[in-house]
């Protein structure tokens, strides 16, 4: 495994649209290493998602976990979830403003309105679909959403001082709590 490069804010691979990996190949050598590295990479840095935008690859692959995790102590833990392919779709108008942070803009957070309620449809590492239906699981931050990533980081409205517990509700929806809606 191997600590991959992240890719920072204004670099032109984050405005490139990410590519859906073939099912066929969601198993291979080659997609199962890069899901490996970009795991690492993500623990690297103390991370609690990494898009493959992120590391200057444009496949529709995010990895997410929260652990102990010394940007988010108060984070509920989510376990390891890897995301190819992901369709993300609003359940609901309803929006709900969030403190946001991204790997790839260190330092800094802001404020992003997400729906709070979409359904997930994507396929695991082992090329399994997901469950649909997970209500919330992209609230606020989820780096399934960054298909093309630079969606979010471009029209953040706000980059105020950090929020002491910016990510709360989505470690809760991950977490499957009620209270994230």
């Amino acid at each position: 495994m191997a600590i991959l490069k992240v890719a920072r804010l204004g670099h032109p691979v984050l405005r490139q649209p990410a590519q859906p990996v073939p099912v066929a190949d969601i198993r291979s050598a080659e997609v199962q290493r890069l899901i490996d590295d970009m795991v690492e990479t993500m623990r690297e840095y103390d991370g609690a998602g990494l898009a493959a935008n992120q590391v200057h690859t444009l496949l529709q692959i995010a990895v997410i976990e929260v652990e102990t995790n010394p940007r988010y102590p108060e984070a509920q833990a989510i376990p390891l979830t890897v995301v190819v392919n992901p369709v993300v779709t609003p359940l609901t108008d309803e929006r709900e403003d969030g403190w946001e942070g991204c790997l790839s803009v260190p330092d800094m957070r802001g404020v992003v309105s997400r729906h709070t309620a979409v359904r997930l449809e994507c396929y695991d590492r082992e090329a399994n679909p997901c469950e649909p239906g997970r209500q919330g699981l992209l609230r606020p931050r989820h780096p399934a959403r960054d298909r093309s990533p630079q969606r979010h980081r471009l029209r953040r409205p706000d980059a105020r001082p950090p929020d002491p517990q910016p990510h709360r509700r989505v470690e809760q929806a991950l977490a499957g709590d009620p209270r994230a809606k």
